[in-house]
């Protein structure tokens, strides 16, 4: 399968399940919100791993990793920048009152400037600027990579922060860590995907891959519990309400991937690590782990927009 390939089969992926988390959710969040929420978060994911995977692999080879990961991170965050300013113009929209088509300028110009999520929104497009810029023009050393992957982590931790748990600063933080874990985890894996073609290469950095993804998912557990016990007030709402419904679902999302994740641990890593595992064997399991991280990411978009 090609990388362009790939990058749309993870498109449908996250598109359908992004209609299916906003069915679940109805009427609680309108489906534009929910899929451009959708692609905003996975582009911003992408761009979070393509800036950081240079650093998975040893200081002889991470030259070719950055080189690799420019023009993919180019067309992520360039993504991420559009899909950031369509959701603050529909934000504006909603919190008006009005249509997306007919919203004025100087209302959106108020709620970006008066309002938190509209604060929030501004330096998430900030920061997919900087990364845009930087893979576009800066040059490619580790220090850019670091900074350009700071600038990425910025942006994804904006929303979270501004977002539901916003008047509770345990729950708030809790959260943003959740999505900052998610995303270095699913986003350093797509970025692995995109810039790894041989075997060796897999074999070098598909460990460190692994140790850093545990600590993700520790981080991304403890921050889901904390959050979801946050919002929750009976455990019938989970059943009861449209955003309890996308919550079970993404649950049931998050446990699948853990136990993927794990079983691709156990036998992917040890084949891969002694070199017997094809780059083609590994993009494969890759491929399945990334289908349920888009799914994932997509009902926590829903999520996110569900009132």
């Amino acid at each position: 399968m090609t990388h362009r390939r790939a990058v749309a089969g993870g498109g449908f992926v996250a598109a359908a399940a992004g209609v299916l988390a906003w069915a679940l959710a109805f009427p609680g969040a309108p489906l534009a919100v929910a899929l451009i929420r959708g692609l905003a978060d996975c582009a911003a994911v992408v761009a979070v791993g393509l800036a950081a995977v240079s650093a998975l692999d040893g200081p002889r080879y991470r030259g070719e990793l950055l080189r690799r990961a420019a023009a993919p991170l180019a067309a992520a965050s360039a993504v991420w920048l559009a899909a950031e300013l369509v959701r603050l113009v529909l934000a504006a929209a909603e919190a008006a009152g009005s249509s997306a088509v007919r919203v004025g300028a100087r209302t959106v110009w108020d709620f970006t400037l008066h309002t938190a999520p509209g604060r929030a929104g501004l330096v998430t497009i900030a920061a997919a600027a900087v990364v845009c810029a930087a893979a576009c023009f800066a040059p490619r050393t580790t220090a850019t990579a670091a900074a350009t992957a700071g600038a990425a982590a910025i942006g994804v931790a904006g929303h979270p922060l501004t977002g539901h748990l916003a008047d509770q600063p345990m729950a708030g933080v809790a959260v943003a860590l959740h999505a900052l874990a998610a995303a270095v985890w699913c986003g350093v894996l797509a970025a692995l995907v995109l810039t790894v073609d041989h075997r060796g290469q897999w074999a070098r950095v598909l460990p460190r891959f692994s140790q850093l993804s545990l600590g993700c998912v520790a981080v991304l557990l403890v921050g889901g519990v904390v959050a979801g016990l946050a919002l929750l007030d009976t455990p019938g709402q989970l059943i009861g309400t449209g955003w309890g419904r996308v919550l079970s679902a993404k649950i049931a999302l998050t446990i699948a991937l853990t136990v993927l994740a794990w079983r691709n641990r156990a036998h992917w890593l040890p084949a891969a690590r002694a070199h017997r595992s094809s780059a083609e064997v590994s993009r494969a399991r890759a491929y399945t782990e990334l289908a349920l991280m888009a799914a994932t990411l997509a009902a926590a978009a829903t999520l996110a927009v569900t009132g």
